[in-house]
């Protein structure tokens, strides 16, 4: 008997969802770097993007990068974190380029390398106003370059990015990423060269490139959100992509308990098991049912999208997830299997909770 919840990943899905990103990315002269922490650095689901035409894997955990790494995957691994003082040895061994923001973790890095007899690549972040990680002055951003450039004998300066929309919500658009752009041809014109990478952010810069309007400069962004979760980009960002999938992930849980309740709480109310004063809209007496998944395995499970368009999330414990299905046309019965697209969130969660079951779908 197959064991519930499971998270299907369908591995022909997401290779043709990464060729589809990666094509139209190439003919804008840009290329791709995978992100894999989204779906927990699922091995299989790392190569399929390599296949599907990424120039680097990317993870912000330098435990999945090694696994890969293990398994001799050729594609060059792209650490997305700044690297942890702590972990600087393995960061060095087990990738091959990394965003950095501080001189001195450029030198623990330089020192490093140096111990294991290798060259190590970095691409210096520019703090464009996300407020995450990056110098925060062009004048920084250059000073930087020409120490990394001259000062370090093992550390090679690939580039420079910038992060947008993750933390400060903030847009990638014509105006900041120009900024991205000029600063990078400044740093050239410096240095007598090219840099190989000027990275203008991840899946939230895919609306602009749609449009037309990211600088012809930008040549690289990190992407896994826009090729794993693509039902993100029309909900989000009022972005379609033809020929994108949805069911890449698709998460099952089985039907623990139906029956039929009101839909507001009887009682005084206070805060639920995180704390939080929840709304509830008093519907009526209502059919519903409880599936064996909670926020512990997906975060928030607000990030579901039940597939049975009829059916209506209505919020969850730790444990339990309930559902309106009153207006289903399905009979839905005890141990029957609900299936769900999942949002960012949600695969984030499940792809590496222990108490979600993983289906790996040739």
């Amino acid at each position: 008997m197959e064991k519930y919840p499971v998270l299907e990943v369908d591995l022909k899905k997401l290779r043709k969802n990464t060729k589809i990103v990666t094509n139209i990315c190439a003919e804008n002269g840009i290329s791709v770097a995978g992100i894999i922490k989204g779906f927990g650095g699922i091995i299989e689901g790392a190569y399929e993007m390599a296949e599907g035409g990424c120039a680097q894997i990317g993870s912000s955990r330098i435990e999945q990068l090694k696994a890969l790494k293990d398994k001799n995957i050729k594609t060059p691994l792209l650490l997305v974190r700044i690297p942890m003082a702590c972990e600087i040895e393995e960061v060095v061994r087990y990738s091959d380029i990394c965003l950095v923001s501080e001189k001195e973790t450029l030198v623990m890095l330089d020192e490093e390398a140096r111990r294991q007899n290798k060259k190590y690549k970095a691409v210096l972040m520019y703090d464009l106003g996300d407020l995450r990680e990056g110098v925060f002055t062009r004048e920084e951003l250059v000073n930087l370059a020409m120490f990394t450039e001259y000062e370090l004998q093992n550390i090679e300066l690939e580039g420079v990015g910038s992060n947008l929309s993750c933390y400060g919500s903030v847009a990638p658009t014509i105006k900041n990423l120009t900024e991205l752009s000029e600063a990078a041809a400044q740093i050239e014109k410096q240095l007598g060269r090219k840099l190989n990478i000027v990275s203008g952010g991840g899946t939230t810069t895919l609306p602009l490139l749609m449009r037309g309007g990211v600088p012809e400069k930008i040549n690289h962004l990190r992407i896994g959100e826009g090729i794993a979760n693509t039902q993100d980009l029309p909900l989000y960002w009022d972005t379609y992509i033809e020929g994108l999938d949805a069911d890449t992930f698709v998460l099952k849980a089985q039907i623990i308990e139906i029956n039929e309740k009101p839909t507001h709480p009887i009682g005084e109310l206070m805060v639920n098991a995180f704390g939080e004063h929840a709304h509830y809209d008093d519907r009526g007496i209502r059919k519903r049912a409880i599936v064996a998944l909670g926020n512990q395995d997906l975060g928030d499970s607000s990030k579901l999208v039940p597939k049975d368009k009829l059916i209506k999330v209505l919020g969850a414990s730790s444990d339990h997830t309930i559902l309106d299905i009153h207006d289903s046309k399905e009979h839905y019965k005890l141990g029957d299997i609900v299936e769900f697209n999942v949002l960012y969130q949600a695969m984030l969660f499940t792809s590496l909770s222990d108490f979600v079951s993983k289906k790996i779908i040739n």
